[in-house]
């Protein structure tokens, strides 16, 4: 079993509040575990992640949704995390893609921007729990 082949893999800024809090909420609602988490400090973003001419990436302004060897940024890749998560979210990611994605992007990085000042950040990236530990990479 290949993670990177087998897994959707989300990259988040590790040390952001806000971002920790995403992830959280995407564990707890993706009951078939298709889902795997990498900070953007990491390693792993690194190798499986184009960092050069990227400045989102550099910044660690977005999350990233890297699904079936496409990238998918910011609200777009939102919009298919909360599509695989079925249910209520997949009503929830039909309307938020009726959006240009010019806008919700202008929303996304209004909010990424003072990512830290909402919700604060943390002094080293996120930890998972003993349960989460096969789910991030």
């Amino acid at each position: 079993m290949d993670v990177v082949t087998d897994h959707s893999i989300i990259f988040f800024d590790g040390i952001c509040n806000l971002c920790n809090g995403f992830v959280d909420f995407v564990i707890k609602r993706d009951h078939k575990r298709r889902f795997r988490y990498a900070s953007l400090q990491g390693d792993q973003s690194r190798t499986l992640l184009d960092f050069k001419d990227d400045s989102d990436v550099q910044n660690m302004s977005t999350v990233i949704l890297l699904d079936q060897g496409k990238v998918y940024k910011k609200s777009k890749a939102v919009i298919k995390i909360l599509k695989q998560l079925g249910k209520g979210w997949y009503v929830l990611s039909f309307f938020m893609s009726i959006i240009p994605s010019s806008f919700s992007n202008m929303i996304y990085d209004f909010i990424a921007a003072r990512r830290y000042r909402i919700l604060g950040k943390r002094e080293t990236c996120r930890i998972p729990t003993e349960a989460e530990a096969s789910l991030f990479l």
